[in-house]
């Protein structure tokens, strides 16, 4: 455990190396029917005397790890009496028990426990625990008074198995009578003490970034896919996408204007950002040919606030094209809306506005059919990809965009 400024406490502050966002997860208003089932929460008191024990799959390693949790969303203070940190068993994630004896307390300023205000974030000190790339890291709390509100902030989407548990049980290797979830809840990221030469790609998006369509527990998003094939682990992946998110407008979650400088130019250790988002916006939108016009001239607008914003924060900025929805419940029969992903990817691949084109339009779609995905890669509903279709847009992404 660690405090103060010198080289081997603090925040890490000194030459040589920098805090990277190895691990995030957008914050979300939880909604009703995703909030923690009883009796975990009863009326405005959500997971009183309770442990919450989650895994999350890191992208680039290091050898000292902190966490940042979020209250964004809370609709009253966040006590949380105990952190733990610990190796899941097998090193897999998804599950309940740890490997015997890794279990790490983590503090904030050198306590056990902290309070986390609402609409704000706390950093924990840093710890000494090596996370080796692409290793699996369990994180313990447990609350003691609960959060007093049924506003509560989370990420529904996880796409991984978080369990819930009565009574303190922060360093237990198994969890007595666990009741497993599908959300992660007030974690909203992990950052290590990387090499000058790491770095964090941001990705904003939707649920095609979050995932939908793939395995849970297998950490098989396209995000992750990327990861994979990079070489040497020094580019870490900050995945800031969420199911349902659009551009202009809040949808699950805040827009992504709304939540840039928050979920984007904010992140540590940020280097790159993808922006891949546009789909909600536009099958949001009525079908007809004026509101599909308003739509793409306003995604187009969007895309270059989003690119003068982070260009000034020094970001590297690509433009990702959207992929077909042929099929699906957004498709209209006349076509607008297709025309609509026609003109906003024109200006993608043309516009010259972003530093690089990733097409993950051309990656997969049917060549026989443009309007629909390649049916190996459509999970089944014409919009959301299969493992398989995220594997195609993983290899879609040059790896030379992230050379320093």
């Amino acid at each position: 455990m660690s405090g103060g400024r010198e080289p081997a406490a603090g925040d890490g502050n000194v030459s040589g190396g920098h805090w990277v966002d190895t691990w995030t997860a957008m914050p979300q208003l939880t909604e009703p029917g995703n909030l923690p089932p009883a009796p975990y929460t009863t009326g405005d008191l959500v997971l009183a005397d309770s442990t919450l024990r989650q895994t999350v799959r890191v992208s680039a390693g290091g050898e000292r790890v902190r966490l940042r949790l979020s209250n964004t969303f809370g609709g009253a203070p966040l006590p949380v009496t105990r952190v733990s940190v610990a190796y899941p068993a097998g090193g897999r994630a998804g599950v309940s028990t740890i490997q015997p004896g890794s279990a790490r307390p983590v503090t904030f300023h050198g306590r056990p426990s902290t309070v986390v205000p609402v609409g704000a974030q706390v950093v924990s000190d840093p710890l000494d625990q090596p996370l080796p790339p692409g290793s699996v890291l369990t994180v313990t709390l447990y609350l003691a008074e609960g959060q007093a509100s049924a506003a509560i902030t989370s990420h529904p989407g996880s796409r991984t198995t978080s369990y819930l548990a009565k009574g303190n049980q922060a360093d237990a290797e198994e969890l007595a009578g666990a009741t497993p979830v599908e959300h992660w809840y007030f974690l909203s990221a992990v950052e290590v003490w990387s090499p000058a030469a790491t770095a964090a790609l941001v990705l904003l998006g939707d649920s095609l970034t979050d995932g939908r369509g793939s395995t849970t527990n297998h950490d098989n998003r396209w995000p992750d896919q990327l990861f994979d094939r990079l070489p040497g682990g020094g580019v870490a992946i900050a995945n800031q996408a969420a199911g349902g998110n659009r551009v202009l407008s809040d949808g699950l979650g805040p827009g992504a204007l709304a939540r840039l400088d928050r979920d984007v130019l904010a992140r540590s250790g940020a280097r790159w950002l993808v922006v891949f988002e546009g789909v909600n916006d536009i099958g949001t939108a009525e079908a007809t040919q004026d509101a599909q016009k308003k739509i793409a001239d306003d995604l187009v607008a969007a895309y270059d606030q989003i690119i003068v914003r982070a260009h000034a924060r020094g970001l590297i900025v690509y433009g990702a094209t959207l992929t077909p929805f042929g099929g699906n419940d957004y498709d209209d029969a006349q076509g607008h809306r297709e025309a609509s992903r026609q003109t906003v990817n024109d200006w993608i691949r043309t516009g010259g506005r972003f530093d690089a084109v990733i097409d993950f339009d051309r990656a997969v779609h049917d060549p026989a059919d443009p309007r629909r995905l390649l049916a190996a890669y459509d999970v089944g509903d014409g919009l959301h990809l299969s493992p398989a279709g995220y594997q195609a847009l993983a290899a879609a992404v040059p790896a030379r965009l992230f050379t320093r």
